[in-house]
């Protein structure tokens, strides 16, 4: 039989597991090539994973409401699908028992502190596809100390987490961690960090290091109350911002720009640009547009960092926080700088779509460099967000409304008229970027925006 394996894909950079949320066939159901086959949801995601060939669904792996690290086999789909309409029955009810004991057998090996049972075929050619970082542990011996397998299991965790250690002398393999397989998560390491833990109380044996204690009482529900537990991604993005709080020094910047000209703009083009692309001219574009040019100028604002070491990014990956029904997430429009008004536009609305019905691919919420955030969408005037990881920068925008101004006349005489403007604000690392280099960035976009080029369309 010609059985192809379906893994849980890796949601973006910083993500090493994911959640299997929804089965959107069942075993013995016909799937077509790139259809929705499951739900996964990640912090960063809530997306529809679809099958990466046609045939028939033979077995499931893993359950709704498992988590499990990113390229664990999942699935597998039968090609052959003569073979597969016998073997479709047989597999449906033994896909628990076999993912219980799939599951079980490598914490079973965990706790004993040995390695796990031999691989099959099918879960080595998965184990094929890890990436580089995972693959690197994997070739370590299963020998004790910080070569064992629990060690290497713990280490085993997130670029930020990593980091994050690093930045504060923490040896990964000594905490104990709540993931998968022992692995340490953000919310370990500053609970960790929290307590009082430091570098030396880290190089302790794991079997006498202190399970992290949260600080503070727990919130009791009051008669009447609902208790609802939390989504896997709004947990994670919990941890998440928590995380970015606790690893940059956030500080704010805030600016107010005139849109009058950009308003005079979209009025003049709005019509012809609809009727040639599809698509509303919105102020978006006008503002990703300044954004990318100040970046390109001011490069630090583009950048991250790792440790001591400051990575100044060439690409120029423009992350748009799109709000969902059930959450927030970050879709990526790469190369943005590269991008005309009418390009902009069309991306920007794509992702957004897709970010709505759960179509984006993993690939489109990696790799941003700085993000926009607009709030200003259900009325606010002024924000101060909080810095996506590994970034150092994010814009946010506020509502753009008519305003009283105070301006000079022809005669140079002050006159009072009605102008079209927000506040935009830009919350930064100041672990790396200056004041100074803060407010230069904001300066260029402002008039970049208050002097936009008509022709640019």
């Amino acid at each position: 039989m010609a059985r192809v394996d379906v893994v849980m894909p890796q949601m973006g950079e910083s993500i090493a597991e994911g959640t299997l949320s929804k089965w959107l066939k069942k075993v013995g159901d016909p799937v077509k090539r790139d259809e929705p086959i499951f739900e996964i949801s990640t912090d960063k995601v809530d997306a529809e994973i679809p099958a990466p060939t046609s045939g028939v669904l033979a077995e499931i792996l893993v359950q709704e409401g498992q988590t499990v690290p990113v390229q664990t086999l999942v699935a597998r789909v039968e090609t052959d699908v003569n073979a597969a309409v016998g073997a479709g029955a047989a597999a449906a009810p033994s896909a628990p028992a076999a993912a219980a004991t799939e599951t079980a057998a490598p914490k079973a090996a965990v706790a004993a502190g040995g390695p796990p049972q031999k691989q099959s075929a099918s879960s080595a050619a998965a184990s094929s596809h890890q990436t580089p970082a995972a693959s690197t542990q994997s070739t370590h011996g299963n020998g004790a100390g910080a070569n064992s397998l629990e060690s290497r299991l713990r280490t085993k965790s997130s670029p930020l987490v990593r980091r994050m250690a690093a930045d504060h002398g923490v040896e990964l393999s000594a905490l104990h961690g709540s993931g998968i397989a022992g692995r340490v998560t953000k919310r370990d390491l500053l609970e960790f960090l929290e307590s009082g833990g430091s570098a030396g109380a880290a190089q302790r044996p794991a079997a006498s290091a202190p399970s992290p204690v949260a600080h503070g009482p727990l919130p009791e529900p009051w008669p009447g109350d609902s208790v609802e537990p939390m989504t896997k991604m709004r947990a994670l993005i919990a941890d998440h911002m928590v995380a970015s709080r606790h690893t940059s020094a956030h500080v704010s910047t805030f600016f107010e720009v005139d849109f009058t000209r950009i308003a005079r703009i979209r009025a003049k083009h709005r019509a012809e640009f609809e009727k040639t692309t599809g698509e509303k001219l919105t102020y978006l574009p006008f503002i990703i547009k300044a954004v990318t040019d100040g970046l390109r100028a001011h490069p630090v604002l583009n950048s991250a960092v790792r440790g001591n070491e400051i990575i100044y990014r060439k690409q120029i990956n423009i992350g748009i926080a799109v709000a969902l029904d059930w959450g927030l997430i970050v879709p990526v429009i790469k190369n943005a700088d590269n991008l005309s008004l009418t390009g902009l536009t069309r991306t920007l609305n794509d992702l957004a779509n897709r970010a709505r019905t759960k179509r984006l691919d993993p690939r489109e919420v990696q790799e941003g460099t700085f993000t926009i955030t607009n709030p200003g969408v259900f009325g606010s005037m002024i924000g101060t967000p909080i810095i996506n990881q590994p970034q150092v920068g994010i814009l946010c925008l506020g509502a753009i409304e008519k305003r009283p101004k105070v301006i000079a006349g022809p005669d140079g005489e002050d006159t009072i008229a009605i102008r079209t403007c927000s506040y935009l604000s830009l919350s930064f690392d100041h672990r790396i970027v200056d004041g100074a280099d803060a407010d230069r960035f904001m300066s260029f976009v402002k008039k970049h925006l208050e002097t936009f080029p008509d022709a640019v369309l």
